[in-house]
């Protein structure tokens, strides 16, 4: 790759004097895999790490956990992780967990079901009635319906498996956690409980329309924005966990929306761009982003702000089911030297067989590459390509509702991690873009964790997230690459699955 593609003198983190240097922040992520806990410093730098494993039972549309093992597996990652730091550094906490998974417990935060993960189908039938009741406030909040794995469904379905006793409570997955933490209930945070209906526009729950499904509003948690202060660590928590008492217990947000913090991306008009299984993009944006489509749906959050965002089904996924068990790195170096000779073929990357979801939505949609790649290497360099022109018509989608598209662009996930494919997106994007030394949902926790000291979520970010290096796109690789890329639309748009207006858009923005 050519030097002068990237640059080596990345952004360095900015002290802020409401940041304490030698103040701990910890971050707690409630995977599907594992439990991890993360302690980083005031400048940035991780100073422990540790997870523990986490189980879960799939069969069919079926995925849930037992709530159970999530506190023991977290206190047990925090011991490891607070190992040998003086306690009256330990200055502040936040919890996330995954999107949409939610339990009932009883009036003492005992679990009285299983956690139904987030991917969990078994809501299907209750969906209809869920976006029929609430169609108003669904449009309203911008996302204009809700899927089957969502919380609210999943919330109707646990309600007709029988009665419950007196004091029950719905929770999302973090919920258990503070309530341990804090030795009492506490408020859900906004980012989790959108998928359970809160309007996150008039922040408040719809008790009509709620009511009107069969939700009885005890069940319902209080409800406050992402940062807010929830309570502090008891003796009993402090005890199992090692986290001193006293400490600040911060109301997280969602597992994405914790990683967009992790990578910076908190001005309005920022991006973070996931390259993991499949790929996700998540932004800032003044003012909330609707979408008629109901591709893009936005979380609130921390100091008024909205996350735009979207998943795709296509991501690095494909590369796992195409080239299982093969060498990357050389794979890599040979694509790149197929690009270089003139290959130009290139896929559509889907990883599963529901269609996609993002930047537009088609369940009928299914992989297909255009041009005839000769080999296993230029196979390999067409899904990369593939991945980079979906990346691109979705920043192009976005800027096509409006959304504020233009500004920084991070890169995270385990894509990221191959420099060349990296450059590649960048080059198709034509934008800087930068890489985070460290990310992930934990790390986000962690900062949004050092706010219980004063600083703002802002400040907090420019004080301890480290660039790694920046990619330059080179404007001849560009101008190359583009043609390439409006084929890849129109195709999408010959097959019925793009709307033209949205491929028109595209065409205009290359061609500026």
């Amino acid at each position: 790759m050519p030097d002068h593609q990237h640059s080596q003198h990345a952004p360095s983190p900015v002290p802020s004097p409401l940041v304490d240097p030698g103040a701990v922040h910890l971050g707690l992520d409630l995977g599907t895999q594992s439990a991890r806990a993360v302690a980083v410093d005031g400048t940035g730098r991780t100073v422990g790490a540790a997870s523990r494993p986490l189980t879960g039972r799939r069969e069919g549309v079926r995925h849930e956990q037992d709530p159970e093992q999530w506190w023991p597996a977290l206190a047990d990652a925090c011991r490891d992780a607070l190992a040998g730091i003086a306690p009256e550094r330990v200055r502040g906490l936040a919890v996330d967990a995954t999107s949409g998974t939610i339990l009932l417990a009883d009036r003492h935060g005992t679990p009285l079901t299983p956690g139904l993960m987030y991917d969990d189908g078994r809501a299907h039938a209750c969906t209809e009635r869920v976006n029929t009741t609430g169609a108003a406030v669904w449009e309203a909040c911008g996302y204009r319906s809700m899927q089957p794995s969502w919380a609210l469904p999943k919330l109707l379905w646990l309600l007709e498996q029988g009665p419950l006793p007196a004091g029950a409570r719905l929770l999302h997955q973090p919920d258990l956690i503070t309530w341990r933490l804090t030795g009492q209930q506490t408020a859900a945070d906004a980012s989790h409980a959108l998928k359970t209906g809160y309007d996150l526009v008039e922040e408040r729950w719809p008790e009509a329309e709620l009511a009107a499904l069969g939700v009885p509003h005890q069940l319902l948690p209080e409800v406050v924005r992402p940062g807010t202060v929830l309570g502090t660590v008891c003796a009993d928590a402090a005890r199992a966990t090692g986290i001193p008492a006293g400490t600040p217990v911060v109301a997280g947000m969602t597992d994405g929306c914790a990683a967009q913090i992790g990578a910076g991306a908190l001005a309005p008009g920022s991006w973070n761009s996931v390259l993991g299984t499949t790929l996700v993009l998540k932004g800032v944006s003044s003012r909330l982003v609707r979408d008629p489509a109901g591709v893009v749906y936005c979380h609130r959050g921390p100091g008024g702000t909205w996350l735009p965002g979207g998943a795709s089904s296509s991501g690095a996924g494909v590369i796992t089911r195409h080239f299982p068990g093969a060498g990357l790195d050389a794979l890599t170096r040979q694509a790149a030297a197929s690009a270089a000779s003139g290959s130009t073929a290139v896929a559509y990357p889907l990883t599963g067989a529901s269609g996609e979801r993002f930047p537009f939505r088609a369940p009928e949609a299914t992989p297909f590459v255009l041009g005839r790649p000769s080999g296993e290497a230029e196979h390999f360099h067409a899904c990369l390509l593939g991945v980079a022109c979906v990346e691109r018509l979705c920043f192009d989608y976005l800027d096509h509702l409006g959304a504020p598209a233009d500004g920084p662009v991070t890169f995270t996930g385990g894509g990221a991690g191959n420099p060349y494919w990296s450059q590649l997106r960048a080059d198709l994007l034509g934008r800087t873009v930068r890489l985070p030394e460290q990310s992930g949902s934990a790390t986000g926790m962690a900062v949004l964790a050092a706010t219980a000291s004063g600083a703002t979520l802002e400040d907090a970010a420019a004080a301890m997230i480290r660039v790694r290096t920046e990619l330059r796109p080179d404007p001849a690789r560009t101008a190359r690459l583009l043609p390439r890329y409006l084929d890849f639309v129109d195709e999408l748009t010959r097959r019925g699955w793009l709307e033209p207006a949205v491929a028109a858009h595209a065409r205009r923005k290359a061609e500026q």
